[in-house]
């Protein structure tokens, strides 16, 4: 059986990507008011994954590691929400649409990725 080292820089260029992707998407949805709300608050979740496994590969131990982890965990999610709330606001907009689905499918790709790093890490603990 053979374990494939995980590519924690490309890792971190797929968060950098998604993050990229929001803050396009943020830039062609119409300035209505809800728009700019969820716009503002996807654009500041989106990049946070990124930043929190930054920290994280600086961790000054497994604990802060997972910690770290965690919350760009919850901040993936968080994008997700906002990304669907704009999908909902948006209907009659195709290209939003297959864009916020597409993005949302890589924000729970990125969750889950996480997330098994976070239990693998937690059963190394116990």
């Amino acid at each position: 059986m053979s374990t494939k080292k995980f590519d924690s820089e490309g890792f971190l260029e797929r968060l950098k990507k998604f993050g990229q992707r929001c803050q396009k998407l943020v830039s062609i949805l119409s300035r209505t008011p809800y728009n700019l709300e969820y716009g503002n608050q996807l654009i500041r979740s989106s990049v946070s994954p990124g930043a929190n496994y930054i920290e994280a590969l600086e961790a000054l131990g497994r604990k802060d590691f997972i910690f770290k982890l965690r919350t760009s965990r919850k901040e993936a999610r968080e994008s997700v929400y906002w990304l669907d709330l704009i999908s909902r606001a948006n209907p009659r907009l195709p290209e939003i649409q297959k864009e916020c689905h597409e993005l949302i499918k890589e924000g729970m790709e990125i969750v889950k990725i996480l997330a098994s790093s976070i239990i693998t890490l937690e059963k190394k603990n116990s």
